[in-house]
């Protein structure tokens, strides 16, 4: 793989020479699970390819969806594990086909200390994550399921890239916890208002979406 060339207009040259040497890529299936509840943190992700869905449980197994992750993004929960040295608080599972870089948590603070450009990548993944959360927060706080629904689904066609989602009601009303009949109710209203159209699995947003 040529770091030069992907990481030319981001990291400083010695950066990605330490790249070359220290760094693994690693490719994953879609639903393959990257990191896990409780698992001790030793690399850290930074995808190049596909998505990952990162979310929590709460006491009874229900997943709260907290964000995705994007190519060219870090993670940042395994930032703030790896630097505290703490089991991780969430788990991130392949959205689709994805490639990643694993890098070892050894360099974290060595990287920080060397790399100005590291430095305020770790610093701008961990500020735009406290972004998305805090509006995670305010969904679930001011906003009416029906509203959080509609952003749902706007947020999966953009990542996506497609109007045609293939989604259950099942994986919907987990991301958003809720339950399966609630997320079936709101959507057949939105189908009948002409948003979007049902089928097995699978959703197609319309343009009065």
């Amino acid at each position: 793989m040529d770091f030069k060339e992907i990481f030319k207009n981001v990291f400083e040259p010695e950066l990605i020479k330490e790249f070359e040497e220290k760094v693994k890529v690693v490719e994953a299936k879609e639903g393959d699970k990257i990191i896990s509840i409780g698992q001790t943190v030793r690399v850290i992700p930074f995808l190049l390819k596909g998505s990952l869905k990162v979310s929590r449980l709460d006491d009874k197994l229900n997943e709260i969806f907290l964000y995705y992750l994007n190519a060219m993004e870090g993670c940042a929960m395994t930032f703030t594990c790896c630097m505290q040295q703490f089991p991780s608080e969430v788990q991130a599972v392949a959205e689709e086909d994805v490639t990643f870089l694993a890098i070892p948590i050894s360099v974290m603070d060595e990287w920080i200390v060397k790399y100005p450009t590291w430095k305020s990548f770790v610093m701008r993944t961990i500020r735009s994550r406290f972004n998305e959360l805090m509006h995670a927060i305010d969904q679930l706080a001011f906003q009416k399921l029906d509203e959080r629904l509609v952003n749902y689904l706007k947020e999966k066609s953009k990542l996506t890239g497609s109007a045609v989602l293939n989604l259950s009601h099942t994986e919907i009303a987990n991301d958003l916890a809720s339950s399966r009949e609630v997320i079936s109710r709101l959507l057949k209203k939105l189908e009948l208002d002409g948003r979007l159209l049902i089928y097995r699995n699978q959703i197609k947003l319309l343009n009065a979406m």
